[in-house]
């Protein structure tokens, strides 16, 4: 009989250092926000569901964010804001809640609720620069309900079922008082308190693995010496000032272990290196530190291995050893595309639906490996999925863990037990220095953006070298002498370190918000020059991020009159066109699927133009029965499904919540790319509107790709004051 094929889900949980430490205020809440919904949510569905088994992995800098909510120390503006009485708010306060408290999800988390779906609309949908003008709509009652709404909204499925408050607050809808939106913070801060317990208690009775990351959440290769992105990627433009401090990696590693055991009372025995990312020195230094196991991505197995995976990637499906000097250490690879699966696709599915798809696929490696005793390790963020599934994620997650645990050539495992089960691949003396995205380092460091942020970084560890008569010994210790000066500059200085900073400098990712994570960084860095008694250099007062949506190359220039015949043979068609990179990502999530790489849009007095272009032939990439849709908000809800082999079809428009036909007939061509010509008329464009875009691939009844991840694209439409304009052709 063969062997069952042992299966870990390891779910990554973190957030960064959200607090200024001198001001000692929270500047974003998505800490409070996710420990209410995910931070519980998430182990409360492991022990809801017999035999679930699973890996979390705790960032030491998220535990003390929780630990400061739930005892109440936490001092947050949204939290102040959310529990203040509408009728002693000033106009700048109620503007913060329009502005803020419509940030969910509003396919789960606003549309399910009809008062909160109802207060968007009176918002304006959250179009920016709305609010203000909408502000004086909202009555005391308004408000109240938005204040409700939103925090409610932002409960876990889990915590609604061992909360009956939670349920009583969402049955009564509307109309809220005082009295319930004090119940709701009270309620939620009895979620927060059973958090850390909980995660202990799951520990102990063996169904999780309680893993460690670094403090901070540093990128620690590039910690080590950040001249090895050149390795990992031979054409980066590298920063001015070379930052080599493997000495702060040890310490963040050091630092994380110690206060993971202090809070928790548990030893890790392994570690999520943040961002997944590993170089030989890095490993060296974990394993240094009395760590048994690591895990990263699989592509940095496919670049470590001369030969490659192998025919069915059976080279991924087993734990390696890496030999460092300082001893072995385990390391696991994960599967990225039943990660991504999990995270990217299977929110639009049903849920029972993608889980016997996942087993299926499960069983299909095991096949592969002749029935030998493997291990497939699926490893994503364990919180930022959840709020595109329905109910966040408790069915297809119980089902899936159920489906597992109740088959006979499936098992749950956790990654110090599968060190124990699954005999080694072999020993790794050199693994490529990468991360979980494109084994590179590309995301933080490269861009303009990023390298000036690591040019700021290494001055202020300069600064600090230079300025502090003991820093090597407070910078190996932490900081944790009980001298608060000592405690806040190496606060400041490996919470600058963070890989999250990095991860929005550039264009790779965008969010409405990054103008306070650049905020963050360079408050840290400032904070460091003040405790020294330094004046911060002026460049921290200036921004790093540029204003600009992930991916956006350019506006609309012109009127474009492109023949929509699926082909660019004229270089000046779209010359005028807008342009956004698909391949960026407006999330706090990254999928490595690539199918899709640029939307181009623009118009005329009659059309508006959109073209699509893949990642090779659109037609190639097509099946003759996928639908490429284009789904478009202006003044209403819109959809154009077109297929490969078809034309032309009628422009779709949500009522009552099905799809129906308009008067308006669409004309498209499929072949190396997809030009598409819309009636403008039909869309009820007006000038200076904005129009919201969103491009899906469905193929057998299943959403299989969305672009973007997260958010729609912003389109201006000018109208034809762009003409009068025109300075390009």
């Amino acid at each position: 009989m063969s062997a069952p094929l042992n299966v870990i889900f390891l779910w990554h949980m973190h957030q960064p250092y959200y607090k200024d430490p001198v001001k000692n205020e929270y500047v974003l809440p998505w800490t409070y926000l996710h420990g209410v919904k995910d931070y519980f949510d998430m182990p409360a569905i492991v022990e809801d569901t017999p035999g679930a088994r699973a890996v979390f992995n705790l960032v030491p800098s998220l535990l003390e964010q929780l630990l400061d909510y739930a005892t109440g120390q936490a001092v947050d503006p949204f939290l102040i804001k959310g529990a203040m009485n509408p009728a002693d708010m000033t106009e700048e306060d109620r503007v913060f809640l329009l502005e803020n408290f419509f940030s969910a999800n509003r396919q789960r988390m606003i549309e399910p609720h009809r008062r909160y779906l109802e207060l968007l609309y009176m918002a304006g949908e959250g179009k920016p620069g709305s609010a203000r003008e909408r502000v004086r709509h909202f009555s005391n009652q308004d408000l109240l309900d938005l204040q409700v709404c939103f925090f409610l909204a932002w409960t876990g499925e889990a915590a609604r079922r061992r909360f009956p408050e939670f349920r009583e607050l969402l049955a009564k809808g509307s109309g809220y008082t005082a009295r319930d939106r004090d119940l709701l913070f009270a309620t939620q801060r009895e979620v927060l308190n059973r958090i850390i317990p909980l995660y202990q208690a799951l520990h102990r009775s063996g169904q999780v693995e309680l893993s460690v990351t670094p403090y901070y959440h540093p990128i620690l290769p590039l910690l080590c010496d950040n001249r090895i992105a050149q390795e990992a990627m031979p054409r980066v433009t590298l920063p001015q000032e070379r930052f080599r401090h493997p000495e702060d990696a040890r310490a963040q590693i050091r630092r994380g272990v110690r206060y993971f055991k202090d809070v928790l009372g548990i030893e890790p025995h392994g570690m999520w290196p943040s961002e997944g990312s590993v170089s030989d020195e890095a490993l060296a230094i974990i394993a240094e530190c009395g760590l048994s196991w690591a895990a990263t991505d699989e592509e940095v197995l496919a670049r470590s291995l001369d030969g490659g995976l192998g025919n069915h990637k059976e080279k991924l499906y087993r734990p390696w050893t890496f030999a460092a000097p300082q001893g072995e250490l385990g390391i696991f690879f994960r599967d990225h595309q039943l990660s991504d699966l999990i995270g990217f696709t299977y929110s639009q599915w049903d849920a029972r639906r993608a889980a016997a798809d996942f087993t299926g696929r499960l069983r299909q490696i095991h096949r592969h490996l002749g029935g030998d005793d493997g291990v497939v390790p699926i490893i994503l963020d364990g919180e930022n999925a959840w709020e595109f599934y329905p109910d966040n994620g408790y069915e297809f997650l119980s089902t899936l863990y159920t489906g597992i645990a109740e088959a006979g050539d499936l098992q749950l495992t956790t990654c110090s037990e599968a060190l124990s089960l699954v005999r080694p691949a072999a020993r790794l003396h050199h693994i490529h220095p990468g991360s979980w995205i494109n084994a590179t380092y590309g995301i933080w460091i490269g861009h303009p953006e990023e390298n000036l942020a690591w040019d700021q970084l290494a001055r202020a560890r300069l600064a600090l070298e230079q300025h502090h008569p003991r820093a090597a010994e407070l910078l190996a210790h932490a900081g944790e002498n009980g001298d608060p000066q000592a405690r806040l500059l190496c606060t400041s200085l490996y919470a600058a370190e963070g890989s999250d900073w990095f991860w929005w400098f550039g264009d790779d990712h965008f969010s409405p918000h990054s103008d306070r994570f650049d905020y963050l960084f360079r408050r840290h860095l400032t904070n460091l020059y003040r405790s020294l008694e330094l004046d911060p250099p002026r460049e921290l007062l200036e921004p790093i991020k540029k204003k600009s949506p992930a991916g956006l190359v350019r506006e609309p220039a012109a009127f474009i009159e492109p023949e929509v015949n699926g082909l660019v043979g004229d270089y000046f068609e779209w010359l005028a066109a807008g342009l956004f990179d698909l391949t960026r990502q407006g999330s706090a999530m990254h999928s490595s699927d690539r199918m899709l790489q640029g939307f181009y849009w623009g118009y005329n007095r009659e059309h508006l133009f959109c073209r699509i272009d893949g990642i090779q032939d659109l037609a190639r990439l097509l099946k003759e029965m996928d639908i490429l849709a284009l789904h478009l908000i202006s003044d209403r809800e819109y959809r154009l499904p077109m297929q490969r082999d078809c034309r032309e079809g009628m422009l779709l428009t949500k009522e009552a919540g099905s799809w129906v036909p308009t008067n308006t007939c669409c004309r498209w061509a499929i072949r190396r790319t997809a030009e598409v010509a819309l009636p403008l008329a039909g869309l009820n464009l007006i000038p200076g509107a904005k129009l919201f875009v969103s491009i899906t691939l469905t193929r057998d009844n299943e959403e299989i790709g969305r672009w973007p991840s997260d958010a729609p694209l912003m389109l201006e439409y000018v109208g034809p004051e762009l003409e009068a304009d025109d300075w390009l052709i």
